[in-house]
């Protein structure tokens, strides 16, 4: 599978740098790097109506989140629930303000993004239910925030792609609140690193695979862990009734398959689903798009799939392109 010439470009960048990767870091020392090369290849930073930092009620103390409102809305707003990336261990608000400020104004709708507790410090299940209950207060409280509960979307990428899958779970199963729409770029959902793309991707496209292992041993309390549904959300034995969802892969992507599979396991069990897979790109090429067009491409699809997913009064179906899916 040929990489795009706009993701070789970045490769040569990484090559360049000689940066060490994450795993031969300390958490502490891979997040400071995370934070000094986060906006590089991001899109520029889009003027809001208004952002706003907040502090939520969180089970083990108090969660901060962004908000960001990219206009004046004369009526309830339509909300979506952002979950960051970084393998449970880096990312924060400040590496996914810039996207965050694109996807408020594309979508055109309220994004609050949650600065969830990161592992070591914090392992599973601390992100889910940090993520959770930032998602439950949305929900709870958007009323009062000038908000509309009905449209209300969860949304992430990688690490926090798998924090949206789960949530959208837990939402079902705890009926609040109820989502419009999901949101998953390249979602981490299997419980082991075994698939064929995590064997073809594991080294030299920007994700390795012992950086996924690191990311691992630092989030995992134990073995044990792995077979809980929360971590791993393919393991989840009823995925019906769930809201409909974009899954968003890479196709040079170590963690292609598992997203795929997760796409297919959703369709089985009777859900919307639109999956696309961009050709030749690797991870995190959807953080890239100040630099990659096919970045913005990604970008504006999962806008215009929330645009449409949390219009009134209903949400709007969308057809299954399966754009590239390697088979």
């Amino acid at each position: 599978m040929p990489l795009a010439d706009e993701a070789r470009w970045v490769l040569d960048l990484v090559r360049r740098a000689d940066a060490p990767e994450y795993c031969d870091l300390t958490p502490g020392e891979a997040r400071a790097a995370h934070e000094a090369r986060a906006d590089k290849l991001a899109p520029a930073k889009r003027e809001l109506h208004r952002v706003e930092d907040r502090e939520l009620p969180g089970p083990a103390g108090v969660i901060p989140v962004r908000i960001y409102t990219p206009r004046a809305f004369t009526a309830p707003a339509p909300v979506t629930v952002w979950l960051h990336g970084g393998g449970h261990v880096v990312g924060s608000l400040d590496s996914y303000d810039r996207l965050c400020r694109v996807l408020a104004a594309g979508a055109d709708c309220v994004v609050v993004s949650v600065d969830y507790r990161l592992a070591p410090e914090h392992k599973f299940p601390a992100a889910v239910e940090d993520s959770f209950a930032a998602l439950c207060w949305v929900g709870d409280h958007a009323a009062a925030n000038g908000w509309d509960p009905a449209r209300v979307a969860v949304a992430g990428d990688s690490a926090g792609g798998n924090l949206a899958a789960v949530c959208a779970i837990l939402a079902r199963e705890q009926r609040a609140p109820a989502l419009r729409f999901q949101l998953l770029v390249y979602p981490a959902t299997a419980a082991h690193a075994d698939s064929q793309s995590q064997r073809e991707f594991a080294e030299g496209h920007l994700l390795t695979r012992r950086v996924i292992a690191w990311f691992q041993d630092h989030y995992l309390r134990n073995d044990a862990d792995r077979t809980d549904f929360r971590y791993a959300p393919l393991l989840a034995s009823d995925l019906a009734g769930l809201p409909p969802a974009l899954v968003v892969v890479a196709e040079c992507d170590p963690l292609r398959d598992e997203g795929i599979e997760y796409a297919e396991r959703l369709r089985a069990a009777g859900n919307v689903c639109t999956l696309t897979c961009y050709p030749g790109m690797i991870h995190p090429f959807f953080s890239m798009s100040g630099a990659l067009q096919s970045a913005r491409e990604a970008v504006d699809e999962a806008a215009a799939a929330l645009r449409r997913s949390l219009a009134a009064p209903g949400p709007e179906v969308t057809s299954s392109s399966d754009r590239d899916v390697p088979q």
